[in-house]
This record gives structure tokens, C-alpha cells and sequence, in this order.
């Protein structure tokens, strides 16, 4: 796990003790709230329906137990003892006084952690797959290329006014866990014919308005050249990308409408003119970072162990949470473990602090003090013995941290719509609890099988809605609520933006309408197919006329 340099302390040192400044002069009236705005989310600070909003950096999604410990602390301290886990892998907090906000900013210093760039025109925290390091398919560990990332673009001073906000996903699997065709920029570790690592470079993704999916401009980028290759798009992007119209300036809609061939000249162009070894890093820096991800210190096991098969054998609910939540680990004798977030009795993605204080403390137990955040709004314990697994699951049970619903219909990601969000038209999280109670019995959800709903309050897509198998837009009209359907997204390799069925419907009616989408699709499923699969093999129509049945 990556830890700071001297470098990093003091850029964040300098950055709470200026924003310390800027609050009390926001405070005392010297700085108006116009004036105070660009200020506040520079550092992730965001003024919500009720009171402020601070966003949390999580790189990568990857976190000590010791900065999970810390981010309860502050819950509690200057929250209401929870904090939410958001789809670009981040916390964030709903209820700080602004008084209190630099202090906040100080404890995360002191665990190695801040919340500047997770909001503003600017490149916004490197995501990741968040089986990274455990997983058996991918080709290396992508978190290095993430981190590199991480440190390129903090505080770049070229990039710190883009047109728009800008967004980087880092896989090296080919079965993708990061979205990153949804992206500004998405890169996938890959290997050429002759066997060297390299980046195949997707640009122009992202969701929000205009759901657009990435194209690759370069299919096979050297190691090497993967910051001056990003330099130049970004240069390219920084220079054409409108400034105009914010609902336009998306690096999407600049790509769209010049064409990736053009576009491509265009970064080919402005690469050829830069001076890549002035800022190429060397493969001793490359090396000196990979270092700090070096695999834990595994035992030597067997895979399955008797133990855990029997216990598999004897404990139906055991068994269960391991076929939904349990992933295959690269190293004989571990798995990866998946922590749903999703309970009916709380909005998606909410952890409360003694939950996270829990988490810590197991995983200091069992998956040598490492934890993980999804975009999907969970979290991961990535190594941790198949033995442990069943006092693990008794552990978490305590905790109410062990529904087995991982990749299934009540495995939703939502955003916190109108119950938060300034920008929201719509409420969000009560329509993912109402669709999480219809489907709760848990034989009916095991037929169903994988499913993702996703849910955004406004059309600024936070929820991934256009990415859902089926998802759901809230909007608004004369004061009425109302949902919009989309089917067929998929936020997988196969990426894909999904069609709008037709007009709107209220909660009530919204619910009623996906059950009998689901109840098709279970009577017309072919063998082995998910939802997506059926509805891609049937198309749109059968489906619609069952969601419009009078």
C-alpha cells in the first residue's frame, strides 16, 4: 500500500492550513459565498440541500485499517456517525459545520489522506478495479499505473482548470470491474503479440447528459509513454473542449464531434511535440512504486480447504453468502470478500462508524489490515484465508454487514438524489429501498440471479443509470416525481448505454412495472442467461410491453 513521501505531506500540510484561512474569511464575512465556491471545491467541500458535503479522496479505492479507524473517528466527530460510500470509489460526509472543516481536513493529514480534487474542473480521483493485486486475471497489479496517475495529476497546474471535470479509470483485467469505457480516459494493462506490458487507451467515455461510450485511440501505448501520451490528450482537450456550454464541455462531446480519427491526429500531432523524457518516469521511479504494492505475506495453503468445505455443507446461509459475496482469489487457499452495503434498512453505500471500526478490526485479523471500496457502494476485505471464512461471516453477521446479495437485484448503486443533492430532480433513495423490499425474499432473488438496477436522482447520472441491465431516472415535472426506464446498459467489457422504454412513472408504479419485467424474464429466460443476456436476445419490445401493460 502506497504511502506518502515528503512531497505528498507537504502539498497537503500547505493545502489544510490555506484552506484553515480561507474559512475564516468565508466565516467573518471578507468572502462572500460566490467568491468562497471555487475555493471550498478545490478542496472537496460541496454545499448539499441541508448543509455542507465533504468528499473524501480514496485512491484507487484502497485503505488501511488504520485510515478506516480514522474515518469513523470523524464520523462521529464531525458527522452523524456515518459516512457514504460513492461510485468513483470515495467517502463522503453529510452533515459538517463549515467552522469545523479544516480540523476535519487536518485529521485526514494525519492519516495520510485529503479531500482536494474530488470535486472542480479538474482530474478527478484515479479509480480502479477493486480486485486489484488478488485477482487471478489480470495481467499485473494495476494499482502502480493508478498511483503514477495519482501523483501526475495532483495539483498539475496545467490541468487544474479543464473545461470540465475529468475522470480516470486503470484496469489489467479483461473482465472489467472499473468501467472504464464510461470514462474520460480509460486504461486496460495489456500485452502486445511479442509479450511486453503496455496500455491500450479508450478516450471519450462518460455518462451525465450525453452517455457516450469511450473509443480507443491508441491500442498499444509502451509503458514508457503512458504520462506524456496522457499529456498530450489532456493538452488537446485543455486547448479545444468547450468552455462555452458546461453541459458540452466533456471531453465526450469533443471527440464525438471531431471523430476519433481526427482526434487522434490531433494528440499524435501535439505528442510528437513534447519532449517525452522530461516527463517519462524512469523505471527506477516505475520500480520504487510498484514496491509499496508487493504481494502481503500469503501462507502456503491448500485451495478448499476440508474445513471450510464442510462448514459450506452444514450452514445454508454460510453457504449462500460464499456462492454470492466470495471471489476467487490468485492465491491458493484465499478468497476475496465482498461487503455488501445494501441492507433494506439504509440508503445504498452507507456505513455507519462502528461498522467501519468493525471492518477495520477484521481486517486486521484476516486480511492483514487492507480494504477496499467499489464503485458498486461496497466494500472488500481482498486476502483473506478460506479457513477464516466462516468465522469471518459470523463476525459480520454481528455487524449487520453480511447480506448475501452481491451482483444481484438488491445490489443497488443509487445516489443520494433529493434527500441530499442541491442538484437532484428527483428522490433516489427511497425508490432503491422500495425496489430492495419488493425483491427481498431471498429464493426469489437467487432465481433472478445477476441483475444491476442503478438509480440516479437528477441527469447528471451519478447513480451509472445508463449503465444499469435496468436503470432509472428521477426527474420532474409541475412538482410531481416521476422515473424514467432504461434497459440494457451494461457496465462490463461489453459496455453499453441503455435505451429509454418511454414515458415516466411514479414510485408506486415504477416498482409494480420492474416486477413484471423480471417475472418475463424469468419465464422467458434461455438456459444460463442473465437478464441482460435475455433482454439482448429478445430485444426491447416484449419487455416494454410488459413494463406499459394497462
Amino acid at each position: 500500500m502506497y504511502r506518502y513521501d515528503e512531497f505528498d505531506a507537504q502539498i497537503v500540510a500547505e493545502r489544510v492550513a490555506q484552506f484553515r484561512r480561507q474559512v475564516e474569511r468565508r466565516l467573518d464575512g471578507r468572502l462572500s459565498e460566490a467568491e468562497f465556491r471555487p475555493l471550498r471545491l478545490m478542496n472537496g467541500l460541496y454545499l448539499q440541500l441541508h448543509a455542507y458535503m465533504m468528499r473524501v479522496a480514496i485512491p484507487y479505492g484502497t485503505l488501511s485499517s488504520r485510515q478506516l479507524r480514522q474515518l469513523a473517528m470523524i464520523a462521529d466527530k464531525y458527522d452523524k456517525g456515518y459516512g457514504h460510500i460513492t461510485t468513483r470509489q470515495n467517502i463522503q460526509y453529510n452533515w459538517p459545520e463549515l467552522i469545523d472543516v479544516p480540523d476535519l481536513l487536518n485529521d485526514l493529514a494525519e492519516v495520510e489522506m485529503h479531500g482536494f480534487q474530488t470535486s472542480g474542473n479538474c482530474i478527478r480521483n484515479v479509480t480502479s478495479d477493486p480486485y486489484a493485486g488478488a485477482t487471478a486475471d489480470e495481467i499485473e497489479d494495476p494499482r502502480p499505473t493508478a498511483e503514477l496517475l495519482r501523483q501526475w495529476s495532483t495539483l498539475h497546474p496545467e490541468f487544474a482548470f479543464l473545461p470540465r471535470k475529468f475522470k480516470i479509470a486503470v484496469t489489467a483485467s479483461p473482465n472489467d470491474r472499473a468501467v472504464i469505457k464510461a470514462h474520460d480516459i480509460g486504461i486496460e494493462i495489456v500485452k502486445n503479440d511479442d509479450g511486453d506490458v503496455g496500455y491500450h487507451i479508450i478516450v471519450g467515455g462518460g455518462l451525465g447528459r450525453t452517455p457516450i461510450i469511450g473509443q480507443t485511440v491508441r491500442a498499444f501505448l509502451p509503458r514508457e509513454e503512458l504520462l506524456p501520451y496522457l499529456e498530450a490528450i489532456l493538452r488537446v482537450y485543455n486547448r479545444f473542449g468547450r468552455r462555452d456550454n458546461k453541459y458540452k464541455a466533456r471531453i465526450k462531446i469533443l471527440v464525438t464531434e471531431t471523430g476519433i480519427e481526427e482526434f487522434t491526429r490531433m494528440v499524435d500531432e501535439e505528442y510528437a511535440q513534447l519532449k517525452p523524457l522530461d516527463i517519462a518516469v524512469s523505471p527506477e521511479e516505475v520500480a520504487r512504486i510498484t514496491a509499496y504494492f508487493a504481494d502481503p505475506d500469503y501462507e502456503t495453503l491448500d485451495n478448499e480447504p476440508k474445513a471450510y468445505l464442510s462448514e459450506i455443507a452444514s450452514n445454508r446461509d454460510f453457504a449462500l453468502w460464499v456462492d454470492s459475496n466470495i471471489a476467487a482469489h490468485k492465491q491458493a487457499g484465499y478468497a476475496i470478500v465482498n461487503i455488501s452495503l445494501k441492507p433494506l434498512d439504509r440508503a445504498p453505500g452507507d456505513i455507519t462508524s462502528a461498522q467501519m471500526r468493525k471492518v477495520a478490526d477484521l481486517a486486521d485479523e484476516y486480511s492483514f489490515g487492507e480494504i477496499r471500496t467499489t464503485h458498486q457502494q461496497n466494500m472488500i476485505l481482498p486476502h483473506v484465508k478460506q479457513s477464516d471464512l466462516p468465522v469471518l461471516f459470523k463476525e459480520l453477521q454481528k455487524a449487520g454487514l453480511a447480506e448475501d446479495n452481491i451482483g444481484m437485484i438488491t445490489d443497488i448503486i443509487c445516489c443520494p438524489g433529493m434527500d441530499f443533492c442541491a442538484l437532484a430532480t428527483a428522490r433516489s433513495i427511497p425508490v432503491s429501498q422500495a425496489i430492495a423490499e419488493r425483491f427481498s425474499d431471498p429464493e426469489r432473488e437467487r432465481a433472478i440471479g445477476e441483475m444491476q438496477i442503478k438509480i440516479s436522482g437528477c441527469i447528471n447520472a451519478c447513480g451509472h443509470h445508463h449503465v444499469g441491465h435496468i436503470g432509472i431516472l428521477g426527474l420532474e415535472k409541475a412538482g410531481v416525481e416521476f422515473y424514467q426506464v432504461k434497459l440494457g446498459g451494461d457496465a462490463s467489457e461489453n459496455a453499453a448505454v441503455g435505451k429509454v422504454t418511454g414515458p415516466g412513472f411514479s414510485q408506486e408504479e415504477l416498482v409494480d412495472g420492474i416486477e413484471r419485467m423480471v417475472d418475463f424474464y424469468l419465464d422467458q429466460r434461455g438456459e444460463g442467461e442473465r437478464f441482460i443476456d435475455t433482454y439482448n436476445r429478445l430485444g426491447m419490445e416484449p419487455f416494454k410491453e410488459v413494463l406499459y401493460v394497462d
